[in-house]
C-alpha cells in the first residue's frame, strides 16, 4: 500500500520489486482539452491491471512480433491517462527514471512487453512509464483546442511525479527521463521547452532529436485533410464529433504511401520522411521556437544528455518489406523527392550509380543517416550542455541477418527483456547476447544515477562515438547527409 496526493494504491510485490500499474496522473480527458489532475478516491484504489491505453491500432508487420514492442492496441476506455511504476522493496531515496514510448507519435503504450520496468527496480531505480494521448487527439494542432496536447499530457505525468514519487522511494530531484522513437523525439523537444524547467534532470535519448517538428501553419494542411476524409469542420468543433474508430479509420487512410499530402517546407522538406503524419509543433508556448535554435541559445544547457542512435535504422522498415531488396532507382529516386530535394545528389552520395550497389541499399543507407542518424549528432552539437553519444552495433541476426543494428532493436537491451524480443519472428532473433543488455541496462542506471559515463563527451570537434556491442569510442567522420539538411 502506497499513499499518494490522490489517494491510497495497493499494489503487488513479488521478487524486491514493488509493483503499481495503471495509475491516473491526470482525470479521464475532455477531448481537445489539456489535462486535469486526477479526481481524489476514497480507500484503496486496485493498481494491480495496467487499464486502458490511449486508443491507437497496432498493424501486423511482415515476419516481426511488433507487439511486444508496442503493445497489442490495449483495451478501450476514457481513463488512460496513467502510468505504471516499478519501485525497489528497499527504502529510498532512489534515482527515478521515466519511459515515454515510441511508436510514430499513433501507437504504443507503457504496457508494451519489452519496456517492463522490474530490471531497472531490481538495480535499484524507481521506474515509471507513461501513457499520453496520441494521433488526432494528442498532435492535430486543431483551431480552437491546445496545441501538442500530447506534449502536455508528459508535462502533466511529470509533475505528478515531482509531487508522489517520494511514497514510492523515488527521489523528485534526480528524475530521468528516457524514451524510444517518437517517445524520444518528444524528450528531445521537452529539453528545450520553458514549461519543462525543474521536472527533470537528465535525459536519455534513444534514436530521436529535435528536428521531426512542423510549423502549426504547414501542420495545418493535415488538419484540412482529415476534416475533409472525416466530413467536419476544421476545428476543434468539428472534430469533437468524430467518434474513436472513425479517427482511428482516418488516420490510417491518411497515413498510407499513396494518401495525397504535401506537408513539405518552404525549402521542400518534410522532416519524417513520410514515416507519420503527426509530430510535435513549433510556434506555441510549449516549443516556442526550433528545438535545435533552441538548444544554440542555450536552452536545457542545465539537462545532461545520452543520445544516439542505431547503426542501421531504416532497415525495420525496408528488410520485412521487401523494399531495401527490390526497389528501382527511378522509384527510388521518387519516394526520396517526396521529403528531400536534391535526391539524386542524394542517392549518388550513398552510392547509387556504383557497381554493386542496389538502389535500394542506397535509398536505406541514405534514409539511415537523414531521419536519424546526423540529426541525433546535430541535436547533440546544438547542446550547450554536457552531451554524451552512444551507437548500438550490434546486429539481429533476423531476416538472415539482413535486419541488423535497426530501429528499436536497443529497447530489450536497455530494458533487460530479452526474452520479450527473441524467437522465431523476435526483433532480436535466436540468442541474443545476454552480457549485452545486463552492460547496456547499468550503463542507463549509472547516468541516471549521477550523470556520468565511461566514455568522452560528444561535441562538434571532437565527434567522440561509443560502440556498444564493440565496447569502445570512435572519432566519427561527418556523413554525407550533412550536405543535404538544414544547419
Amino acid at each position: 500500500m502506497v499513499q499518494t496526493r490522490n489517494g491510497a494504491l495497493r499494489g503487488v510485490r513479488t521478487g524486491g520489486v514493488r509493483r503499481f500499474l495503471g495509475v491516473p496522473y491526470a482525470a479521464p480527458p475532455k477531448r481537445f482539452e489539456a489535462a486535469q489532475p486526477p479526481v481524489r478516491w476514497d480507500g484503496a484504489r486496485d493498481a494491480c491491471q495496467p487499464g486502458p491505453s490511449a486508443p491507437h491500432r497496432v498493424a501486423d508487420f511482415p515476419g516481426l512480433d511488433v507487439k511486444a514492442l508496442v503493445g497489442d492496441g490495449g483495451s478501450r476506455g476514457p481513463d488512460y491517462l496513467t502510468l505504471n511504476i516499478w519501485a525497489p522493496a528497499s527504502p529510498g531515496p532512489h534515482a527515478v527514471m521515466v519511459f515515454i514510448h515510441g511508436g510514430g507519435f499513433v501507437v504504443g503504450s507503457k504496457d508494451a512487453p519489452v519496456q517492463d520496468g522490474s530490471g531497472f527496480a531490481r538495480s535499484g531505480v524507481v521506474c515509471v512509464a507513461i501513457n499520453y494521448r496520441l494521433g488526432i487527439d494528442g498532435f492535430l494542432p486543431v483551431p480552437g483546442a491546445p496545441t501538442n496536447l500530447g506534449l502536455r499530457d508528459m508535462l502533466a505525468a511529470l509533475g505528478w511525479i515531482q509531487e508522489n514519487i517520494e511514497a514510492f522511494g523515488g527521489d523528485p530531484g534526480c528524475v530521468t527521463v528516457f524514451g524510444e522513437s517518437a517517445g524520444a523525439m518528444a524528450i528531445a523537444d521537452l529539453v528545450t521547452s520553458p514549461l519543462a524547467g525543474g521536472l527533470f534532470h537528465r535525459a536519455i535519448i534513444e534514436s530521436g532529436h529535435g528536428s521531426m517538428v512542423r510549423e502549426i501553419a504547414i501542420a495545418g494542411r493535415l488538419v484540412k485533410k482529415l476534416a475533409r476524409i472525416l466530413k467536419v469542420s476544421p476545428d476543434a468543433g468539428g472534430f469533437r464529433k468524430v467518434g474513436i474508430e472513425a479517427g482511428l479509420d482516418a488516420i490510417e487512410k491518411i497515413s498510407r504511401p499513396t494518401a495525397r499530402i504535401d506537408l513539405r517546407d518552404a525549402r521542400g522538406r518534410e522532416p519524417v520522411f513520410g514515416i507519420s503524419r503527426f509530430i510535435p509543433v513549433i510556434g506555441d508556448d510549449v516549443l516556442p521556437s526550433h528545438p535545435l535554435a533552441a538548444l544554440r541559445q542555450g536552452a536545457g544547457a542545465d539537462i545532461d544528455i545520452l543520445i544516439g542512435t542505431n547503426a542501421e535504422e531504416m532497415n525495420l522498415y525496408m528488410v520485412p518489406t521487401g523494399v531495401r531488396a527490390k526497389i528501382g532507382g527511378l522509384l527510388a529516386r521518387y519516394v526520396l523527392s517526396r521529403s528531400q530535394p536534391r535526391a539524386g545528389a542524394v542517392l549518388r552520395d550513398y552510392g547509387l550509380g556504383r557497381k554493386g550497389v542496389r538502389a535500394g541499399e542506397a535509398l536505406t543507407d541514405a534514409l539511415n543517416d537523414l531521419v536519424f542518424r546526423w540529426p541525433a549528432r546535430q541535436y547533440a552539437a546544438a547542446h550547450q550542455g554536457r552531451s554524451w553519444f552512444y551507437e548500438f552495433d550490434w546486429r539481429s541476426p533476423a531476416f538472415n541477418g539482413e535486419l541488423g543494428a535497426c530501429h528499436a532493436l536497443e529497447v530489450p537491451f536497455v530494458f533487460d527483456t530479452l526474452a520479450r524480443a527473441t524467437g522465431p519472428q523476435g526483433l532480436a532473433g535466436e540468442n541474443p547476447p545476454q552480457a549485452l543488455a545486463t552492460r547496456i541496462q547499468a550503463l542507463w542506471v549509472g547516468f541516471a544515477r549521477d550523470g556520468t559515463l565511461p566514455w568522452p563527451q560528444f561535441d562538434a570537434a571532437s565527434r567522440q562515438v561509443h560502440r556498444l556491442a564493440a565496447d569502445r569510442t570512435v572519432h566519427e567522420p561527418v556523413m554525407p547527409a550533412a550536405r543535404h539538411l538544414p544547419e
